[in-house]
Parts: structure tokens; C-alpha cells; sequence
């Protein structure tokens, strides 16, 4: 039963060639290749569920229409796999069952075309659901081959299934091509939105209100971040995208639309691009009036369990060769006693930044003049214990210098009242008791001014109308903020966030 396959001397324009030639035989039939509407009753997989106990052999007179892509042509036409959304089935087209007509459109149809098809339900004796069709409608002819996996000498003759593309970067420029031959991303995809939703769904029990805030902002703002910029040409101003959905979000705590909100939208960091970064990203915030970061960490980890345990059936997963248990509650760890429990050091016995940095420095870490106190004890964290942290936990009470939007610990004014989620040596989270002081937001906001005119693009601007907001009052809120694309990468093992986003963004090609 010979399988069709693509002529390996032809090359993709020649291939495009012959098919456009098909495109002027169709035509000549008087057969539109690109249809306005086809009526589908059923999908593959309803169709597999409702006839899995139909015995081989056996055939019914339930009459379905059918549409797909046309994912393997065998014995010249006589059974083609049909591959819609849900899955695939066999379409059994016999001469006997088609007209004249049909069959000679029956032949012009290619690997990759879309199809739909009518016909009647039957097991085949070899025990393959089938539609024997006794009506085709082209729906729409591929001028272009799909790629074509590599197989062995054995099954060469018999075998050649279009999934699977070898170029990764192919893969990203062409999704719609990876998506069409490779299960596993539709499977990422279809996850991704379900992840999606069940966040929705669990914040709204909570009692949570979905906001919007505006992407196109006078400054950047709510983050340590370089921004993207672009220029309103109506209002003769130049405007950056944001970086992050903090500051609006809380300007509506303080408004008192609800004491309850969040917001899912893209960001844009114009920073490096890696594994877990992509200058375009999605984001969830979310604010809660009367909270502070404990009941943040009890909220964090109860919603990631709950939308683990609604997708994938579990809260206990596999991350490459890491188990990783998702089940609450989660370890809360300091971020000094952990760094103390690993080297030995006490950095709240260091006051002095310079003092700081040679110590980092003995313990081999790359830390940079100028730092400060904070930021040498954020680069000896991240160096030191990160990586470590495989199984899900909070590291709490960052240092007050690199968090300029937390609340001072109430028991150390050195420190503050922020914690990052780490899982998997990423951070997934990052969250705090909420800075509700204008005055002593006014100092950080000017510290962060200091620096950046030092250099340190990424520095915080001064924000007069967020100042303006807290002087009406804020109540005592916790805040937290999590990475949407890197929880897509957790939840369905992707090793790169390229692989969580349909469209990542790619360098321009020569």
C-alpha cells in the first residue's frame, strides 16, 4: 500500500509549480480551489469517541461531512488520513463511490490540501475507523509542500509522515508550518490558552476584577527595565510601551473600583532575548486591598496547584530530569539566611557597599564598582542559590535598595517585604507588600532618578502623577506579578520561551 510522497529531486518551486499547474486543471473542471463555506457535523476525535466499539469489518449508514488537512495519500487516492483541530481519521474514497468528476478532482488533491468530505462510518478490516466518502469538496489547494521527516531505508517504501520540522529556527519563523506537522506544539498551544483561562477562572472565585490599563505610556514605569519608544505624531509627544502593569493597577486600588484586581497583558523590555526572555511578553498583576505579601505567597502558590491540577491533572510534574512537586504549601526561604546557609557569609553583618563587594568577590562572584549594598547581595543570590532551587518556594525580604515599590519590613528597615517564587532555579513570580507611603515613595523614586542619571538605564523615572495618587491614599495592599510565558514553560516542559510563544520575536533576515 504505497504512501505518497514528495519526489526527492523536486525541489520546493518545482513542487509549487505543478501544483499551481493542478490549480489551472481545477479550473478547467470548473471547481473553485478556494471555497467560501463548507458545512462540517462532526469532528475526528467525536467521531473516534462516539465509534470506538464499532467492530472491524463493520459499517453503519451514520452519515457525517468531515474537514481537514490531508496529512498522507495512499493506494492513489483510495485512503487518505484527514487531519482537522481534534485528530485525525481515515477517508476511504473508492471509484465505485464517487463520480467521474469526483475522482478526477480525487486526483489533483495533494498532500497538505484541505478537503472536506461526506460519507458513511466503517471499520475497516485491518480495524481503521473510517468515512467511506461518496462526496469530496477541495477546500483549499496548498501551493507549498510540507516539510518531510526523515525516515529509514526499511520504511521508505511505505512510509513517510509530514511532522516534524529539523530547523529550529524555521520552526519559530513559520509557525503555522510547525504547527501544522507537529502534535506536540499544538498541544503547547492549546495548554497555553488553558492555562490562560484556568488563572482567569481562579481569580475569579477569589473575587477579583479584570481591568485594562494602558500599554502606550508617558514613561516607563513598575519595573527595572530599558523600554521601547515610539513618538505620537497627533499629540506631538513621544510615548514608551510599557514595561510592566504595576502602577496603573494600583492607581485603581487607590480609585477603589474594587479592592480585588488584576490584569493579564503583553509588556515590551527592550533587553536581551534568551531562553526565558523575549522583549514581548505576557504578564499577569494582581492587587489585593488589605493584603500584604504573606497572603501574596498563600495566593501565588494556591493558584499555580489550581491551574496545574485543572490542565494537567496534577499538581506533581516533570520539568526535563527535575519531579517537581507543585502542591502548596511551598518553603519560604530569606534571601540573606539562604545565602548565609550557603557560603557562610552574613551580609547583615556588611554594611559598607564597598565592603560588599570584595566580599561577593572572595566567594567568586562577578559584581561590578559602584553597586550598592542591595545589588551585591541580588548578584551573590543569583550566582550562589538560584540555580539550586528546583522545588517551588519564596525567597523573601529583599533588600531595600533593589525594591523601590515594596513596603519596609516591618522588622528590619534594611530590608523589605518582597518575595520572588522560584521553581525550577527561574523566578516565576515577584511580589510585595505594597510601598503606600508617598513621602517615602517620593525617596525611592528619587534614588532611582540618581541612578539613572549614573547610567543605569534600566533606573526607575520619578512618576509625579503615581505620587499624586498615594497622597489620596492607599490602603495596605499586596501586589504580585508573574511571568504568564515562563508558567506556559513549566506547565508543558518547553526548554525555551520561544517555545511558549506562537510568534516569538526573531532578527529580520538578510
Amino acid at each position: 500500500m504505497a504512501q505518497q510522497t514528495h519526489e526527492p529531486s523536486s525541489t520546493k518551486e518545482q513542487i509549487r509549480q505543478t501544483r499551481i499547474q493542478k490549480l489551472a486543471d481545477l479550473a478547467d473542471k470548473g471547481v473553485n480551489p478556494y471555497p467560501y463555506k463548507f458545512e462540517k457535523t462532526a469532528d475526528a476525535a467525536e467521531l473516534q469517541e462516539k465509534y470506538k466499539d464499532l467492530e472491524t469489518g463493520v459499517e453503519t449508514e451514520d452519515k457525517y461531512s468531515v474537514a481537514g488537512r490531508v496529512m498522507a495519500i495512499r493506494n492513489t487516492g483510495m485512503f487518505i488520513d484527514l487531519m482537522d483541530a481534534s485528530g485525525k481519521i481515515q477517508i476511504f474514497s473508492h471509484k465505485e463511490n464517487l463520480s467521474e468528476e469526483q475522482i478526477k478532482i480525487l486526483k489533483l488533491v495533494d498532500i497538505g490540501d484541505i478537503v472536506g468530505f461526506t460519507g458513511t462510518i466503517r471499520r475497516t478490516p485491518r480495524g481503521e475507523l473510517s468515512i467511506k466518502s461518496t462526496e469530496l469538496t477541495l477546500l483549499s489547494k496548498a501551493l507549498l509542500p510540507l516539510p518531510n521527516k526523515q525516515i529509514s531505508k526499511e520504511k521508505a517504501e511505505t512510509l513517510s509522515h509530514y511532522h516534524g520540522l529539523t530547523d529550529v529556527e524555521l520552526k519559530y519563523r513559520q509557525r503555522y508550518v510547525d504547527l501544522i506537522v507537529n502534535e506536540e506544539s499544538r498541544d503547547t498551544f492549546r495548554k497555553r490558552s488553558m492555562i490562560v483561562q484556568k488563572v482567569r477562572e481562579f481569580l475569579a472565585k477569589q473575587g477579583y476584577m479584570e481591568v485594562e490599563t494602558p500599554i502606550l505610556q508617558t514613561m516607563a514605569s513598575g519595573a527595572n527595565a530599558r523600554p521601547f519608544t515610539t513618538h505620537h505624531n497627533a499629540l506631538e509627544m513621544d510615548l514608551t510601551l510599557r514595561i510592566a502593569l504595576e502602577l496603573y493597577l494600583k492607581r485603581l486600588i487607590v480609585g477603589g473600583i474594587s479592592e480585588k484586581v488584576f490584569e493579564i497583558g503583553k509588556c515590551f523590555r527592550n533587553e536581551g532575548i534568551d531562553t526565558r526572555h523575549n522583549p514581548e511578553f505576557t504578564m499577569i498583576e494582581l492587587y489585593q486591598a488589605y493584603a500584604d505579601y504573606n497572603d501574596m505567597m498563600t495566593l501565588t502558590e494556591n493558584m499555580v496547584a489550581y491551574v496545574a491540577q485543572e490542565v494537567l491533572g496534577t499538581t506533581k510534574i516533570k520539568y526535563g530530569e527535575n519531579e517537581i512537586d507543585l502542591t502548596p504549601p511551598w518553603d519560604r526561604k530569606t534571601m540573606l539566611g539562604s545565602i548565609k546557609e550557603a557560603t557562610g557569609v552574613d551580609f547583615m553583618e556588611i554594611y559598607s557597599a564597598q565592603q560588599a563587594i570584595e566580599t561577593a568577590r572572595s566567594l567568586h562572584v562577578q559584581v561590578e564598582d559602584g553597586m550598592n549594598w542591595g545589588q551585591v547581595v541580588e548578584a551573590v543570590f543569583e550566582e550562589k542559590i538560584e540555580p539550586s532551587l528546583i522545588q517551588p518556594c519564596h525567597i523573601i525580604d529583599y533588600p531595600r535598595e533593589i525594591s523601590p515599590l515594596a513596603k519596609v519590613h516591618r522588622d528590619n528597615d534594611r530590608l523589605t517585604e518582597r518575595f520572588e517564587t522560584r521553581v525550577n532555579g527561574w523566578e516565576i513570580a515577584n511580589a510585595f507588600s505594597e510601598l503606600t507611603d508617598p513621602i517615602d515613595q517620593r525617596m525611592r523614586f528619587e534614588a532611582q532618578a540618581q541612578a539613572k542619571a549614573a547610567g543605569d538605564e534600566e533606573a526607575m523615572e520619578i512618576d509625579e502623577d503615581f505620587i499624586n495618587a498615594l497622597e489620596y491614599g492607599m490602603p495596605p495592599t499586596g501586589g504580585m506579578g508573574m511571568g504568564i510565558d515562563r508558567l506556559v514553560m513549566l506547565l508543558t516542559n518547553s526548554p525555551s520561551i520561544r517555545d511558549v510563544i506562537a510568534f516569538p520575536t526573531m532578527k529580520a533576515k538578510d
